[in-house]
């Protein structure tokens, strides 16, 4: 079921603005993110669409109804929370069942229904334990099952991994995958986390301050961040951002235009479909992921300060004569601290934002 939202605003008592006219469409049957900082509006956002926080202004729809003023329990929605909420007094069958009960399905069908649900999610002998007695991925499971038994027209999951150990997020990762997957129901889900975002989403809106900074696939928003908010949020490693000026050019790197621009003292290339966007004199910041930083006889010169051991590759962090610059190096080919690398962006890899707004120069 597709989910709309229209100029969606939310103040609280005291005049905090979680939700800035916030408009988004999420599509029937996608699996979508909301990525963002703490207090960035997420979980406001997702408290909203569930219909446990009233929108101050605006319409939320769900399919083609208006629930913008329509309680939780009439929306045909599910909610996981972040601590799982079960009933601590109450078997694995009846925290399953219990959304069945509350609409009066009668004892016989809603067991039946919890028993076939439990085994889906390989909890099949556990149905006669307490939370208690169960794992953290068990809990989840047993969440996840207790949402699922109402099938809903909309998964709403609030940072449910964010419990288990680094393992079991892992495990829990793929099988949400393939659950939201095999099930086709529109899921839409908040987090903090952007590895998680980037593996489980079809597409990510990442959020600063109650608005959305950029909506568009993991793809999108790990290779082109919008602007440098973005930028150095998403990645595990997060963006180099360097100052920079646009410069009348010179030499090899010089484009048809004749510029350049120059970065802690070196020259470097204006992306071809950005030349005509350029005039020296022009402020910048130049952003490359430490993904994309190579090794050269030329180029950002600087003294290896830390290398940090990532498993499969280092991250090693540069002192040069202006910010820290990082690049990522193979396993075994770590440089010594104390050594001098010039380093320079892979050929396509450059992206330009503008000094005075932090927003992506894209072609015209």
């Amino acid at each position: 079921m597709k989910v709309s939202l229209e100029e969606v605003t939310k103040v609280f008592d005291g005049g905090v603005t979680a939700l800035d006219a916030l408009s988004l469409e999420i599509q029937d049957g996608e699996f979508f993110a909301l990525l963002g900082p703490s207090g960035c509006g997420k979980t406001t956002l997702l408290r909203t669409i569930a219909g446990l926080e009233t929108a101050s202004s605006g319409t939320l729809r769900i399919g083609d109804r208006d629930v913008t003023r329509v309680p939780p329990g009439a929306r045909d929605v599910a909610m996981v929370f972040q601590d799982y909420a079960l009933f601590p007094h109450m078997t694995v069958a009846d925290n399953i069942a219990y959304p069945l009960r509350i609409k009066k399905v009668g004892r016989a069908e809603r067991r039946a229904k919890a028993a076939a649900t439990g085994e889906g999610l390989s909890l099949g002998g556990l149905m006669e334990r307490r939370p208690a007695q169960l794992s953290g991925g068990q809990q989840q499971r047993v969440a996840l099952a207790r949402a699922m038994a109402a099938q809903p027209t909309v998964f709403l999951l609030d940072e449910p991994l964010s419990n288990l150990d680094a393992r079991l997020r892992l495990e829990a990762r793929t099988f949400l995958k393939k659950l939201q997957h095999d099930l086709g129901v529109t899921t839409v889900f908040v987090t903090h986390d952007q590895a998680e975002a980037l593996a489980l989403a079809d597409r990510i809106a990442v959020m600063e301050s109650g608005r959305i900074r950029q909506l568009g696939t993991p793809r999108e928003v790990f290779q082109r961040p919008a602007n440098v908010f973005v930028a150095g949020f998403i990645g595990s490693t997060p963006m180099n951002l360097l100052a920079g000026e646009c410069v009348p050019g010179d030499g090899e790197t010089a484009t048809s235009w004749g510029h350049q621009i120059d970065v802690a003292g070196v020259r470097l290339p204006v992306p071809e479909d950005i030349v005509t966007e350029l005039t020296p004199g022009d402020k910048v910041i130049v952003g490359i992921r430490p993904e994309y930083l190579t090794e050269s006889e030329d180029g950002i010169k600087g003294t290896v300060e830390i290398v940090e051991n990532l498993g499969t590759t280092s991250l090693v962090t540069l002192t040069t004569t202006g910010p820290s610059v990082q690049l990522t190096v193979p396993e075994g080919r770590e440089p010594e601290p104390g050594a001098t690398l010039h380093v320079t962006p892979a050929p396509g890899r450059l992206l330009v934002y503008r000094a005075d707004d932090g927003e992506l120069i894209d072609a015209p």
